[in-house]
């Protein structure tokens, strides 16, 4: 007999950053697993790409144009998805990112780190990564009385590694504010938790882990060296985690968690 336990097919699913690597595979994901998905962000030549895809595979999905720093378009969003849907039950908030303007390089001053680089990558994580948009889009599921949010946060937010201290501080806010969610919103039908991948080679760190030949880089070379299955994530490793969470019975008594993965790196202290 086939178990339902991770059919998403009751689900209505809107990725935010679902233009990027790791939000569109998990679009993609949650798609496969049945889901109707909306695919919420900036670049619409690469939301309609990740459309087509989906289509192309059988599931359904529609791109959103929509800006997770601004409460308007979020709104306009939502709204636009309800009329098309009548309802939002999963959330999954993947939007965010790192400045080069916010990262220490080796031999830095840690007292010399501009406050608008700080502040630019805490509202990029935190405001626009989780804040604002479990704000829009949970409004509706709290009012249903069903729902689960998935904040994508990072290993780096439970370590506070090397170079990245802006990143890593604001993906432990991130942790922080799904554990308050999750407690606020226990008994509303509406379940939050987080994901945090570890070392997953995308667009925006690839030059600090890879040299232009494709090896390891010095920093790269040290993050496999630390993580036990000796090497990186790929973007498709998180499609488990992700159909988990939001499937309402697989992970019906699951809330204010924080899923790591990361190949081990965190599981190895020295």
């Amino acid at each position: 007999m086939k178990s339902d336990l991770f059919d998403l097919s009751p689900e209505t699913a809107v990725v935010i950053g679902g233009t990027g690597v790791l939000g569109g595979d998990m679009a993609e994901a949650l798609a496969t697993a049945g889901a109707k998905v909306a695919i919420l962000g900036r670049n619409a030549d690469r939301g309609n790409e990740r459309v087509k895809k989906i289509a192309a595979a059988g599931g359904q999905a529609v791109f959103v144009a929509a800006d997770a720093m601004d409460r308007n378009s979020l709104t306009q969003a939502r709204d636009a998805i309800l009329a098309k849907w009548g309802g939002i039950s999963v959330l999954v908030n993947a939007a965010g990112g790192n400045r080069p303007d916010a990262t220490l390089p080796p031999g830095a001053d840690f007292c010399k780190l501009p406050a608008e680089a700080w502040q630019g990558v805490f509202d990029l994580n935190l405001v626009g990564g989780s804040l604002l948009p479990s704000q829009i889009f949970g409004e509706p599921m709290v009012a249903a009385g069903v729902g689960s949010v998935i904040n994508i946060a990072s290993m780096a937010g439970m370590i506070p590694l090397s170079r990245v201290v802006a990143y890593s501080a604001a993906k432990a806010a991130v942790i922080n504010l799904t554990k308050f969610l999750a407690r606020e919103w226990a008994t509303k039908g509406v379940r939050v938790n987080a994901i945090s991948p570890g070392f997953f080679p995308a667009e925006q760190n690839r030059a600090l882990l890879f040299k232009p030949d494709g090896g390891y880089t010095e920093r790269g070379g040290q993050i496999i060296g630390h993580t036990p299955m000796g090497r990186f994530g790929k973007s498709e490793e998180l499609a488990g985690a992700v159909i988990w969470l939001a499937a309402r019975k697989a992970s019906s008594f699951v809330t204010g968690q924080n899923i790591v993965v990361d190949g081990g790196f965190s599981a190895v202290t020295i």
